[in-house]
């Protein structure tokens, strides 16, 4: 087994409670690693997993895990987890893990989920939607679509994505939900492969051909998995379109290395609003 084997990966660095008497990873850490790199791999298909499963109505259960040892790892030492959907039967699904050091493949597993009723527990036929998510991101296509829409009907979505960053998650007093400002705007919408909307933006022209990215809102759960850069990367082509030389924003400090891979450039301090710091960027189109 190799990496090769693997378009996805987790990287991990071992902390010193899972070293033991041995000086090297406890054996049942690895079932863990291997667990959060599943973690991982729903985030990479923008699926947050508690949304999901309601949506579809069910879950996934463990019926079988399997580990083989063939080399340790070591405190402080970084190593990836591969994860591939191997194989999805009728109501089960098959995964194999395997963890690396370099290219050393250290440990490799298989993991068995079986879809089922939350309620009974009893086994049901794997979903298509989700059998398509799944075997989607094995062949490498997109998880999200972005694209423009309307704000009468982005309106709802929108809001709700809103309100659960800025009010619920970074507990903002102020009404971000919505202002004047989102009826003549531009809105990018994001909607993973289940429908769900999972990131927003929005374009407003600041006259003299600028214009001002605002109200960025990725759920927290799929963060980090390229949602917000395809929001950035849509609304640069809309204001290219639009003719805006310029774009500029205002970034949570936090989200500012998002925008600078995308090309923006500092201006100016980082300055405090609504109890975050903020750092004032802008681009050339």
């Amino acid at each position: 087994m190799t990496r090769t084997e693997f378009r996805f990966f987790d990287r991990l660095r071992v902390r010193w409670a899972e070293v033991d008497m041995q000086k090297i990873v406890f054996n049942g850490h690895y079932l863990m690693y291997f667990d959060t790199a599943v973690a991982a791999y729903w985030r990479a298909m923008a699926l947050p997993y508690h949304e999901t499963m309601e949506g579809l109505g069910g879950d996934l259960y463990v019926r079988k895990a399997v580990v083989e040892y063939l080399g340790s790892a070591r405190y402080d030492e970084v190593c990836d987890v591969g994860l591939r959907c191997n194989r999805i039967g009728t109501s089960s699904v098959q995964f194999i893990a395997a963890l690396f050091r370099g290219e050393t493949l250290l440990v490799h597993g298989e993991l068995v989920y079986v879809w089922a009723d939350p309620a009974t527990q009893t086994s049901r036929p794997v979903p298509t939607m989700l059998r398509d998510v799944l075997l989607g991101f094995e062949r490498g296509e997109p998880m999200v679509d972005v694209s423009v829409v309307p704000w009468t009907a982005a309106r709802d979505e929108a809001r709700a994505l809103r309100h659960e960053v800025f009010r619920v998650e970074q507990r903002l007093d102020a009404p971000l939900e919505e202002d004047a400002a989102d009826a003549a705007a531009v809105h990018v919408i994001a909607r993973n492969r289940c429908g769900l909307v999972v990131g927003t933006g929005r374009l407003v022209d600041a006259g003299a051909c600028v214009g001002r990215v605002g109200r960025m809102a990725v759920h927290a759960a799929v963060r980090s998995s390229g949602v917000g850069r395809a929001l950035v990367a849509r609304l640069i082509a809309e204001a290219r379109a639009l003719g805006h030389r310029e774009l500029v924003l205002d970034a949570a400090l936090m989200a500012a290395p998002l925008y600078r891979r995308a090309g923006f450039v500092d201006e100016g301090p980082p300055f405090e609003e609504l109890g975050l710091t903020h750092q004032a960027m802008r681009l050339a189109t």
